[in-house]
């Protein structure tokens, strides 16, 4: 990434100096000009399983054809990981000559939509010069939110400056929440998926009303009308490339299932001790995020009714074979766990953690069996 961001900024002062500064010497934009929204496919990487949105700006007459980008992160910002977790890591915009733009996904294999914006000469100078003015101001650094401020938002909200009104709005899958728009872009990245269920809190059970998705826009830009024309009348498809997967011996289903089997078939007091000391210390690590982190989409996290801190409560007073509080945490535990499937009801995570919750009520069950009280019968 740091090689990247290096090109990126040496083409971005060539760039820069060969149209002698776009915001010294503003270029006048010839008739034939196009501007356009960029929509490129899915990858492999953590960072690419949602696409990307970009702008492209092009006029022959005048040798432009860049693309600008809202979605570049330097890797050597100091304590990169610890902001990214809060929420504090900065993203911004660079420029791209297309060229340069169209052999990265070209190697990536990944393909590239494009969407030629209808509107009139004076609005795509003016477009060209908010991009300008973004990347020379500083306007293009952002504090990156997963759903709230993204590659994709930042495009949206640049272009209805433009129009001067709300204009590019959501038109599709309205009436689903953000987890579930999510949750298929985790196909084929199993513990991925599971990892993103457990952590999101309630913020991504909201129907998701904001366009923050590269192909939810693209769906969207097909449907909007600006000035009773459409806004993006044609979908041009500059690259294209079949969807390929990584295959993975251990990121899937099955070894999820496999392990999940061992400690059930285990079932010992040891693997009851382990199993809830992992549940109760990742519960605690969701708590902490929920309070630490911006990232609104972490707070609220009701997973901790599985992931629950007060099993870790219960494994010392099993450890200590206090039958007493044991018996007493154990049933609190099946109690929450009880509220938690209520609140999964309708959720698109609940079958990809159905195997916990039996194993957890699984153990649960023999624990408080074990540790009730006796009743006396008196003959």
């Amino acid at each position: 990434m740091n090689i990247l961001i290096s090109k990126k900024t040496i083409f971005l002062l060539f760039f820069l100096s060969f149209f002698n500064a776009f915001w010294g010497q503003n270029i006048q934009l010839s008739k034939d000009a196009t501007v356009s929204v960029i929509t490129c496919g899915l990858g492999n990487e953590s960072y690419s399983l949602f696409g990307h949105t970009a702008i492209r700006i092009k006029d022959e007459a005048n040798f432009v054809d860049a693309v600008y980008n809202y979605g570049a992160f330097d890797f050597n910002t100091p304590n990169f990981v610890p902001k990214f977790a809060k929420g504090d890591l900065q993203y911004f915009a660079v420029v791209h000559p297309f060229t340069d733009f169209i052999s990265q996904y070209t190697y990536e294999n990944r393909s590239v939509d494009e969407q030629e914006l209808n509107i009139p000469l004076a609005l795509k100078q003016k477009l060209f010069e908010n991009l300008n003015t973004s990347l020379a101001s500083g306007d293009s650094h952002y504090t990156y939110k997963f759903i709230d401020k993204n590659c994709t938002s930042m495009a949206i909200d640049i272009i209805n400056k433009t129009l001067g009104s709300t204009v590019i709005t959501k038109k599709t899958d309205t009436n689903l929440s953000y987890r579930s728009i999510l949750y298929p872009y985790f196909n084929h990245h199993f513990y991925e998926k599971l990892g993103t269920s457990i952590i999101f809190g309630s913020k991504v059970d909201q129907l998701g009303t904001k366009l923050f998705l590269p192909l939810e826009l693209q769906k969207s830009l097909k449907l909007i009308q600006y000035k009773n024309q459409p806004l993006a009348p044609k979908n041009v498809t500059l690259l294209h490339f079949e969807e390929s997967h990584p295959s993975s011996w251990w990121n899937n289903i099955y070894s999820y299932l496999i392990l999940i089997a061992l400690f059930v078939i285990w079932n010992k007091k040891s693997i009851h001790l382990a199993y809830f000391i992992l549940m109760g210390i990742l519960g605690l690590f969701f708590l902490f995020m929920g309070f630490y982190s911006n990232h609104l989409e972490l707070a609220n996290n009701y997973n901790v009714l599985l992931f629950n801190p007060a099993l870790l409560i219960l494994v010392f007073f099993y450890s200590k074979q206090n039958k007493l509080w044991t018996y007493r945490l154990a049933l609190f535990n099946l109690f929450s766990l009880l509220i938690y499937l209520v609140f999964l009801f309708n959720k698109a995570h609940l079958l990809i953690v159905l195997p916990l919750i039996v194993t957890s009520v699984y153990f649960l069950v023999q624990i408080t069996l074990k540790n009730k009280k006796a009743i006396p019968i008196i003959i």
